[in-house]
């Protein structure tokens, strides 16, 4: 999934808990993107390792990276920072390698405002239902348990942002999801048609709200 020498960015956004960090795992395994790995101040959830999962850095350490100017884009996320370094990022897209991030919506408007000269693909993943996402919420560690309704309130507020991105996809079936998600990128590297219903996404978006 490479075009011409330089490589493409993909970034994959939703609400907490919607199984984009997921997704994003699973393009790299099966389609060879490199993961942008971000920079945070929260702490390590039990399944996560430094320098792969994340690099975990306390909030001085940040701030020091912010006054170099050595984010590509960094947001503030449930009280926690989050920030993508540029050049890593740069030298990857440089060598035709495609690149995707895990990142917010927040993230997502800065990097689109670089304009950066690689082609740039966004997609927005949502739940099946408010439910469905509770529960996958729920499932995670028990620091995660004790903000759980914080986080369902915020989901109102994130799903908004669907209008600025191209595409939007329902995580219902994780494999399923992945080949929407794989099928939409070989499209738009190759300027083809596909089967996207944004009708459908709208439907769906006002059902998760309403």
């Amino acid at each position: 999934m490479s075009i011409n020498k330089d490589g493409i960015m993909v970034i994959l956004s939703s609400p907490s808990g919607a199984g984009k960090t997921t997704l994003v795992k699973l393009l790299s395994k099966k389609q060879n993107f490199h993961v942008s790995i971000s920079y945070t101040t929260r702490k390590p959830r039990a399944n996560e390792t430094q320098n792969k999962d994340y690099y975990f850095i306390n909030n001085n350490e940040f701030e020091k990276l912010i006054q170099k100017d050595e984010f590509l884009e960094h947001a503030k996320v449930f009280n926690n920072f989050y920030g993508t370094s540029k050049t890593p990022v740069i030298e990857t897209l440089k060598k035709g390698k495609n690149v995707i991030f895990d990142i917010d919506w927040q993230g997502t408007e800065q990097i689109k405002n670089k304009n950066l000269d690689y082609k740039l693909i966004t997609f927005f993943v949502l739940p099946p239902s408010k439910e469905v996402l509770f529960n996958r919420l729920s499932s995670r560690d028990m620091k995660d348990k004790l903000i759980v309704e914080e986080r369902m309130k915020e989901f109102n507020k994130d799903i908004l942002h669907w209008k600025n991105y191209d595409f939007v996809v329902i995580n219902d079936d994780l494999d399923d999801c992945f080949n929407k998600i794989s099928n939409l990128i070989d499209s738009e590297i190759k300027k083809s048609k596909n089967d996207y219903d944004k009708n459908l996404i709208r439907d769906h978006i006002n059902q998760l709200i309403s």
